[in-house]
């Protein structure tokens, strides 16, 4: 039983360079969560399952929260964010940045478990 968020574009200040840091960037951030509860026992109430419209908010705020180096920095605090503040048993999450020319993106990804 999972939940996913596809290709959430989050802004954030991002990037090696100061140069590149300086200018507000948009990346796509998916995010796959499995609860500690399966969907069975949900009762068809949103109380027992995980907000993913709040998820979203939430992480866009994370990822404007400061600016960061590197997208790694930021799929392990966002897997850890996660993590920390749902009851789920696994987190994985991607980020896709599109810099490179020739390239659909780059890409990380981080798997996390409890």
């Amino acid at each position: 039983d999972t939940i996913e968020i596809r290709r959430l574009r989050v802004t954030c200040h991002i990037g090696v360079p100061d140069e590149e840091r300086a200018a507000p960037q948009t990346l796509l951030l998916t995010v796959r969560m499995v609860p500690s509860q399966g969907f069975g026992g949900l009762r068809d109430d949103i109380r027992h399952t995980i907000d993913y419209h709040a998820v979203a908010i939430d992480l866009q705020a994370l990822a404007a929260a400061r600016p960061r180096r590197l997208i790694e920095t930021l799929a392990v605090e966002t897997a850890d964010h996660l993590l920390e503040k749902h009851p789920l048993s696994m987190v994985a999450v991607t980020i896709e940045k599109h810099i490179l020319p020739d390239t659909e993106c780059v890409a990380v990804h981080v798997e996390r478990c409890r």
